[in-house]
């Protein structure tokens, strides 16, 4: 059989990096037919060398210049999404909302996603729906929560009439079990100090505050067709059990390994069928209790405004992801401390006025929109 073509977005990130780990681990089975990133120009330069892709996509001018002239005999472009062209399946680790196009030009040209950008489905949920039904589309999420809950959905004939609720697990992030009064000045490095997973800051961020928990809440709604009062959180500091389907009959199936990535970046790569290269065995001698308790809402205001966004639906989801993206690049760059990205956040979606986006330009400007009133509120 010829080998798998992939692509990978962002391949210089964490999900690139670890996509690659999974390849070279595979043998033959998978070639990197392409590679995009938005600036690191070192790190696609000597990824390219290795891996010898037909395309590498560099978004920054700069940065595409730098990395044209080093690889002479690959085409270099500036879109992304070109990357789709050469690839049976993409992996798309691009971080925020630039993950987008590279999310609707997959599923336009009827390939598997491997999807990791949740922020893309989020936002523009309504518009990516309908390319789901275009023939041989299909995605695959690489989050380890959508992708424990997408192999426990595999026990079921009728998933859409057997299952009760999903139930997403939370490690709850380096702050778990802290007040909110402990947490005015917290540092960006105590942000980012997470206990469990290797990730890029902006999503350990998002750990800290819940939010991503709460872009997962939506994101599986859009994922399986569960609605969000129906999706549960509750934490797990171990993050062994990644999440599970309660069902109809008081069944519960649960997904269990220990936290790796290369796991479900591996069951989006061989999908349908699983690769035979092992991430994240559990060693059951070692492993000697999981604990779950409910998450601190109060603290972690976050995660109820992600609900909120879920259950208004439209460009609810798009302005709370927009929002966040701006606060929380603010955050990094020690412009405001740690509360101010709920704040900022809520206060955004009380004046966005929600509507129902028929198309990307219509998810656009819901972006755009956010991203200036968080940008006002910041300044103020």
């Amino acid at each position: 059989m010829n080998p798998v073509r992939v692509a990978i977005a962002g391949s210089s990130g964490s999900i690139g990096t670890q996509t690659l780990d999974v390849i070279a681990a595979e043998g033959d089975a998978y070639v990197v037919s392409a590679l995009a990133v938005n600036a690191s120009a070192d790190v696609v330069i000597a990824q390219a060398k290795k891996w010898k892709p037909e395309v590498v996509a560099v978004a920054d001018g700069a940065a595409r210049t730098t990395v044209r002239d080093a690889l002479p005999g690959v085409q270099v472009v500036a879109e992304l999404e070109s990357v789709v062209d050469v690839a049976d399946v993409v992996i798309n680790g691009v971080v925020g909302f630039a993950g987008l196009p590279v999310t609707l030009a997959t599923l336009r040209q009827g390939k598997r996603l491997g999807l990791a950008n949740k922020e893309s489905l989020i936002a523009a949920g309504p518009v990516v729906a309908p390319l789901r039904d275009v023939p041989g589309a299909i995605i695959v999420p690489v989050d380890s929560e959508h992708c424990a809950i997408h192999q426990c959905l595999r026990s079921s004939n009728q998933p859409g009439r057997e299952v009760a609720r999903l139930v997403l697990t939370a490690s709850g992030g380096p702050f778990r079990g802290r007040t909110a009064e402990s947490l005015k000045d917290v540092t960006v490095d105590e942000a980012l100090s997470h206990p469990t997973w290797k990730m890029g800051p902006k999503i350990t961020v998002d750990s800290s505050t819940l939010m991503n928990k709460g872009l997962e809440v939506i994101e599986a709604h859009e994922l399986f067709g569960i609605h969000v009062d129906n999706i549960d959180v509750v934490v797990h500091p171990q993050s062994v059990v990644h999440s599970m389907v309660e069902y109809t009959d008081g069944s519960t199936i649960a997904q269990l390994s220990m936290p790796d990535m290369r796991l479900p970046i591996g069951y989006a790569l061989g999908y349908p069928s699983r690769i035979t290269s092992a991430f994240g065995s559990i060693d059951w001698a070692s492993l000697s209790r999981l604990d779950f308790e409910l998450p601190d809402r109060s603290t972690f205001r976050c995660l109820d405004l992600a609900y909120a966004a879920g259950r208004a639906g439209g460009t609810a989801p798009a302005c709370l992801s927009a929002a966040n993206e701006v606060v929380v690049e603010a955050f990094l760059a020690g412009q405001v401390r740690w509360p101010d990205i709920a704040h900022v956040t809520e206060h955004v979606m009380a004046q966005h006025h929600v509507s129902q986006p028929y198309s990307v330009d219509d998810v656009l400007a819901a972006d755009a929109e956010s991203r200036r009133l968080a940008t006002e509120a910041l300044t103020r």
